[in-house]
């Protein structure tokens, strides 16, 4: 694993992924019930976007900079949120954002496979547990929920050539063993076919309930370039194709340059 996000924390793939999960989590919090949110990929929580890691690359300046005015729209709640953890001299990941979103009530479990990062982790958030663990069997291992309501958050690095095929598996796997959690999975979009059979391999498994949130900011024709990137939401709580494409549309008219072929959209890959 070789794979290290701060080379490429805040670009437009976070801030995307970022959003929408913020907008699942609040739907997740309009029933005072508690929820739990195990987040498989976790990374270390917090990035420095001074760091020389991401002054290398620079893809923080085609993300969270083009967003950190907005003062209101769609986006506001999340541009709010990422503010108040310094950006854009910082930005915050997944653990960070849900550790601010999440209730006294609700739970928060973190895994994170790399030494380095699972302990920046640990630094940043002491009080929640944090798991070493191959993402795919904790996900497995770890549910359902004793909460039963919350939401399993896959982020892989995709540094594998049968990531795809590993990330279905196990989705399928929890979504036998809890039907009723959500999960949801990001995904980049270089060129179409894989997706395609991403998609194809979810409905194969006999989901139900499964929609693609998809954003490209050119059209997917270059395999070794990132021309885009998506979130599969296995049961999406009510009101998210609607209030996601809001989403999607207000980072698409913030993020893109104008290259043909940029564009959003919500599928519905398996129906209720």
């Amino acid at each position: 694993m070789n794979y290290r996000h701060a080379f490429h924390a805040g670009n437009f793939a976070d801030c995307m992924k970022h959003a929408l999960l913020c907008a699942i989590v609040e739907a997740l919090k309009r029933k005072p019930t508690p929820i739990r949110v195990l987040d498989t990929h976790a990374g270390r929580g917090l990035y420095d976007l001074s760091a020389p890691e991401a002054l290398r690359s620079g893809e923080w300046h085609e993300g969270v900079a083009r967003l950190i005015t907005l003062a209101d729209g769609p986006l506001a709640p999340f541009v709010t949120l990422v503010a108040s953890h310094g950006a854009p001299r910082r930005y915050p990941g997944s653990p960070m954002l849900l550790e601010a979103l999440l209730r006294p009530q609700d739970a928060l479990v973190l895994n994170e496979l790399q030494p380095e990062e699972a302990a920046q982790l640990k630094r940043h958030l002491p009080h929640r547990p944090v798991h070493r663990r191959d993402a795919y069997e904790c996900a497995r291992a770890l549910t359902p929920f004793p909460e039963r309501r919350g939401l399993v958050f896959y982020d892989p690095p995709y540094e594998r050539t049968d990531e795809f095929e590993r990330l279905s598996a196990a989705i399928a796997q929890v979504w036998r063993r809890a039907r009723g959690h959500i999960q949801a999975a990001w995904y980049p979009i270089k060129h179409l076919a894989p997706i395609h059979a991403f998609h194809h391999a979810l409905r194969e498994a006999g989901l139900r309930d499964v929609v693609a949130a998809e954003l490209w900011l050119r059209e997917p024709l270059n395999a070794a370039r990132l021309n885009g990137c998506g979130l599969v939401v296995v049961n999406p709580p009510y009101g998210f194709e609607s209030e996601g494409m809001a989403l999607l549309q207000a980072l698409l008219d913030r993020l893109s340059d104008g290259e043909e072929g940029a564009g959003v959209r919500i599928a519905r890959i398996a129906d209720e």
